[in-house]
């Protein structure tokens, strides 16, 4: 199969087509789940010449894959653990997403490691440190980030003014990456969709179709108008992370695939507030607490905490707050208090349990399992290597398939955007001198959209009022909000405050103060009336307040609470005899 001319849209008349599409024809495979995982199986499959749809219940990403750290790397704790051939594999998807992949969505950026013993510490960090750099080059590809760094105490300072002189007694200096996950995802999906897949948001999984004991498709239903499909397939791959358990429920019979959710919490302060040249990596009595640069902000974080509780709303307590809080305090001269704190996110990362003696453990980090004929779930795993998951589960849907079905080629596949990004940032200044923008709104853009700038700068060519900033979030030019509706697959307000942009952990008023204008972009393109923008904005300002009442309380079970207490914007649609089957 070949790529459409041009990268696909994922707008409101795609998401019906590509619904109308399942509906009317047998798919090779459909995906249920539309995060990193399963947009990584749909561009995998799509890319071997099999026909895909995805379905996910809520936005792209709504879940895990937009509330992680934001970082692509191999994890240094797992070299403790002697765990090599892991580390090695995230290092070499490291660089094949920094060079080859996404160059225009992963960027590299420093770390200092301080150091807090004398003698034996530095001779060991930087052992590992160099073993790290040395994994980087392993498979041929370059690691695309520099060699890590010994730092006197007096140098790290001139590095980190902000650290307390008297928190170490030197740094070690490395290197990883970092993306904006959210935008990783749509960006997967908009390329699958290049390559002939089918893909629709707000479209639930209810049930499985059957033929005896085969699985051969999924019931769909669409939850911005109640109705409900058939969509039938040779394979189904389940995709759902911390829904995992959710999915087994619907095939019915005991699980393979137990996932346990983690929840760990991210701050976000103004980047004024630590003075930095570099992110901070410190060790915790539980892992590691990263202080990552973030445009005009920092993220810091995280957690590890087991959440039971609801899987779509993550809540951080006051005790989450103040732990992160607690812990970058120890080591800069000037403390954090909560009032620094611009937003809070809260995720869950998918453990695996414990497998049955069915389970097919690939890696130490995810595996892939067949629990019924025309079935494939896969669960765990992290972002950085979702491409290697992807790929395995693919492989998993072509044992089930009774043809030939060609090798993994998304190594070689860049993601849309990529293709002339690096000559497009060379030019930047002559792009900033013909749109009449800033260079600093390009260089903004590119680092967002790559070489589909184009696509967004035609929006202010056809009408200059989308070439002013946003009221009250102007990191963001009002046609990056049009934008996100007419291609980005954004269906409401909150899939473009919380993940086409980050307006609503990067602000203060987290996107309250833009909501109406914002909602008022997007009326045009999804066909809003009046009252459709007033439900929008309502719901929006319902959540916000939610989940700062919940930031106060402090136990997980009564921030819990309180965050449900935000309506959803799409109720889901069930007929009055028959009860809500739980969100996947």
């Amino acid at each position: 199969m070949t790529a459409r001319t041009g990268a696909a849209r994922l707008g409101p008349a795609e998401r019906a087509d590509a619904l109308a599409q399942m509906a009317a024809e047998e798919l090779d495979v459909v995906v249920v789940g539309g995060g990193v995982v399963g947009a990584g199986v749909a561009l995998d499959a799509a890319t071997r010449g099999l026909s895909v749809g995805v379905v996910e219940a809520r936005d792209f990403a709504s879940g895990t894959s937009s509330r992680s750290s934001k970082l692509i790397h191999g994890g240094l704790r797992y070299l403790e653990q002697l765990n090599f051939d892991l580390v090695r594999e995230a290092l070499r998807e490291r660089g094949l997403l920094l060079k080859r992949i996404a160059p225009h969505l992963v960027r590299p950026v420093p770390f200092l490691f301080p150091l807090t013993h004398r003698g034996w510490e530095r001779p060991y960090i930087g052992a590992g440190l160099a073993l790290y750099d040395t994994l980087g080059f392993s498979f041929g590809i370059t690691r695309g980030v520099p060699g890590h760094r010994h730092l006197s105490r007096r140098h790290a300072l001139r590095v980190a003014p902000s650290l307390r002189k008297a928190a170490f007694v030197g740094a070690v200096q490395y290197w990883d990456a970092q993306v904006d996950d959210a935008r990783y995802v749509m960006t997967l999906l908009r390329t699958a969709a290049t390559y002939g897949a089918y893909v629709a948001s707000r479209s639930q999984a209810v049930g499985f179709l059957r033929e005896g004991e085969r699985v051969t498709g999924v019931r769909v239903r669409d939850l911005e108008t109640g109705a409900e499909l058939d969509v039938r397939a040779r394979q189904v791959v389940n995709a759902t992370g911390v829904w995992t358990d959710d999915i087994q429920q619907l095939v019915g019979g005991r699980g393979q695939i137990h996932v346990r959710s983690s929840k760990g919490v991210h701050l976000l302060v103004p980047r004024d507030r630590i003075q930095s040249l570099t992110g901070i990596i410190l060790r915790t009595e539980k892992s590691v607490l990263f202080v990552i640069p973030w445009g005009r902000h920092w993220i810091i974080g995280t957690t590890d905490t087991e959440w039971t509780l609801d899987k779509a709303h993550p809540a951080a307590s006051r005790a989450d707050i103040d732990y992160v809080l607690d812990h970058v305090n120890e080591v800069l001269s000037v403390p954090l208090s909560r009032d620094d704190v611009e937003g809070v996110y809260a995720g869950l990362r998918p453990l695996l349990a414990g497998e049955s003696e069915e389970t097919s453990q690939l890696s130490r980090e995810h595996v892939v399992t067949h629990p019924v004929p025309g079935l494939v779930m896969i669960a765990g795993g992290k972002f950085t290597t979702y491409r290697v998951m992807a790929a395995d589960a693919v492989d998993a849907v072509a044992h089930g398939l009774d043809q030939r079905v060609p090798p993994s080629c998304t190594d070689q596949v860049p993601l849309v955007g990529a293709e002339g990004y690096q000559a497009l940032w060379n030019s930047r200044h002559r792009l900033a001198q013909s749109s009449g923008l800033h260079v600093a709104r390009i260089e903004h853009l590119l680092r967002r959209y790559g070489s589909l700038i184009d696509e967004v700068l035609m929006l202010v060519e056809s009408d200059p009022s989308l070439g002013r900033p946003l009221s009250g979030a102007d990191d963001h030019l009002r046609a990056e909000i049009v934008y996100a509706a007419t291609h980005e697959g954004a269906r409401h307000l909150n899939d473009v405050l919380t993940r086409r942009t980050r307006i609503s952990i990067e602000t203060f008023h987290r996107g309250v103060a833009v909501a109406q204008e914002v909602a008022e972009l997007m009326a045009g393109p999804l066909g809003w009336d009046a009252e459709q923008v007033r439900r929008e904005v309502e719901y929006y300002t319902k959540r916000v307040q939610a989940e700062r009442a919940s930031q106060e309380q402090d136990t997980d079970q009564e921030a819990d609470a309180i965050r449900l207490g935000a309506p959803e914007i799409v109720p889901v649609a069930v007929p009055e005899d028959r009860p809500a089957q739980g969100r996947v």
